[in-house]
């Protein structure tokens, strides 16, 4: 494990060769139900079918689905294994059930290198958090169960008819908060000036300490009930309801010789709570004061969470130089707020796209350690060797505006997808299509499978990406055969050879405007990843 650090791949991968106790926080947002398509980091009205896979797949029951599920169900040994073959009774094969076993395993490993003074919090939705809230108990143990955090995330949005909505608008986000058995009390909230001297209006005359009146903790009322073990004399004072004082007797003489309780000359008692012996403002689990993402805060990602959330957390329950850990980083609200604060951090994510986002938009810092990630054409060409589907998924996304495939398997010979900012003034198409070969060897047949099937597609462009860079003539006479379209005076040709080769020689081949996945706008406009490069 390192620090200060951003991991590419799938965090169940990456944690398992983590040491046991190695962790102070984890924070993670994973999946949700709810906004299936909007929790993908790509949309899918502007790249059609070419969703990230690894989330879409998540809420599939299919035969990772099962396979996971039998693991299971012959491990009485596993952490999460009666929460999972429980809910197999209640939900079946479903893909609710594929979900939380995605999950089981996931939030195991994450139990494992947690430390004993660790905690974790798990950000949900109402769809799936009663049934993640079992197994998380199941995992963690019901007794370092904390709190469940609910935070105001929007105003209401009723779906329905406008005048008489089917359901109550959803506008809150659960977060399941659980502490190890060594971890720390959540601190008080710290009030500023101008609250203090609102909380504590007055002064005292001796000393000129700030106070508040805080006599209704003297007195019981009748509503409080008999209380015989409090009616008691106390310097010649009695309490009038049965119900006695607040305080027991050597509490009461206890707070008079520290000068809180107060006799004054017409006989009235007072207690006085003083400024300086005031800890804070406890922090409820109701969290209406944390608005949603604005500004240049957005990144455009409808789930994109504010900092100011993580921020709260991070400082609660941890401190300086802790190691703070998001297995589903996305856009990197996490980690931004952990580097802020002083923390050591770690962001793990299943996206290419999404390291990159964070290295050169949210953190604005090329240089951030990446592990995964091919950093020289020898270590892509091992990433090739090694993973073929996380160098398929990480080579399209060299291409600005460009998405992973749903499918690696049996995807019709397309690895990815992009769509034009502008309509080519000779097509009509704004699809762009993209195929990943990481062998070694160039199959001139495999080029023009690729174009048959830009052409049944009627892309607008393709791109055929290789390891090595490909010059032969025959190759270049099949591309050159599709000819130009032209956008507003400008030309490319429809279809192009690139390589990983010339990627890290920092050679790129022509690309119209593409739209950013994000947003649907104009990379040009939105994004800063893809500055340096030439987008035709």
């Amino acid at each position: 494990m390192e620090t200060n650090t951003l991991y590419y791949g799938d965090c169940l991968e990456w944690m398992s060769r983590w040491n046991d106790n190695s962790v102070d926080l984890i924070c993670l947002d994973p999946p949700f139900n709810s906004q299936a398509d909007k929790n993908m980091l790509f949309s899918k009205k502007m790249v059609g079918d070419a969703q990230y896979r690894a989330f879409k797949d998540t809420w599939t029951w299919d035969e990772e689905a099962s396979k996971r599920y039998g693991v299971y169900e012959n491990s009485v040994g596993k952490r999460a294994y009666k929460s999972v073959t429980g809910l197999y009774g209640v939900l079946g094969e479903s893909g609710m059930l594929a979900y939380l076993t995605y999950m089981a395993e996931r939030l195991e490993e994450m139990y494992r290198i947690l430390k004993p003074t660790g905690a974790i919090y798990l950000h949900c939705d109402q769809t799936a958090s009663h049934y993640l809230k079992i197994v998380l108990d199941n995992i963690f143990g019901a007794r370092n169960f904390r709190d469940e955090i609910i935070w105001k995330r929007a105003v209401s949005q009723a779906k329905g008819n406008q005048y008489l909505p089917k359901k109550w608008g959803t506008n809150t986000d659960t977060i399941f908060f659980y502490g190890m058995k060594d971890h720390r009390p959540i601190p008080y909230k710290e009030l500023n000036p101008n609250e203090l001297e609102q909380k504590f209006p007055f002064t005292d005359e001796k000393d000129g300490r700030r106070y508040k009146d805080d006599s209704n903790h003297i007195y019981s009322t009748p509503g409080m009930g008999d209380r015989p073990n409090l009616c008691y004399e106390w310097r010649g004072y009695r309490n009038p309801h049965p119900s006695g004082w607040r305080l027991k007797k050597e509490r009461m003489e206890e707070e008079y010789q520290k000068g809180n309780i107060i006799i004054h000359e017409n006989g009235r008692l007072e207690r006085r709570a003083y400024e300086e012996d005031y800890r804070g403002e406890p922090i409820g689990n109701l969290w209406t004061d944390i608005n949603p993402v604005s500004g240049e805060e957005d990144l455009g990602r409808d789930t994109q969470k504010p900092e100011d959330l993580y921020k709260r957390i991070i400082m609660a329950s941890s401190k300086k130089e802790d190691i703070v850990l998001d297995p589903f980083c996305g856009c990197g609200t996490t980690v931004a707020a952990a580097k802020e604060l002083g923390r050591k951090w770690i962001g793990i994510d299943i996206s290419s796209h999404a390291i990159d986002l964070i290295k050169e938009v949210k953190l604005r810092d090329k240089s951030i350690a990446t592990k995964g990630i091919p950093y020289d054409f020898a270590s892509a060409r091992k990433l090739a060797k090694d993973s073929p589907f996380n160098f398929e998924s990480w080579a399209v996304t060299r291409l600005p505006g460009f998405v992973p495939n749903t499918k690696q398997v049996a995807d019709g010979g397309v690895d990815g997808r992009a769509t034009l900012a502008i309509k080519p003034d000779n097509y009509d198409s704004r699809l762009g299509l993209a195929q990943v070969k990481g062998t070694k060897i160039f199959s001139l047949s495999s080029l023009r499978d690729f174009i048959h099937v830009s052409d049944s597609k009627k892309a607008a462009v393709g791109y055929f990406i290789t390891l090595n860079r490909v010059n032969t003539t025959q190759a270049r006479k099949e591309v050159l055969r599709k000819g130009r379209i032209s956008i507003r005076g400008n030309e490319f040709q429809r279809m192009q050879l690139w390589s990983i080769d010339e990627y890290f020689e920092n050679s790129w081949p022509q690309v119209p405007l593409m739209n950013d996945p994000y947003t649907g706008n104009p990379i040009r406009k939105n994004l800063e990843m893809f500055s340096d490069m030439p987008l035709g």
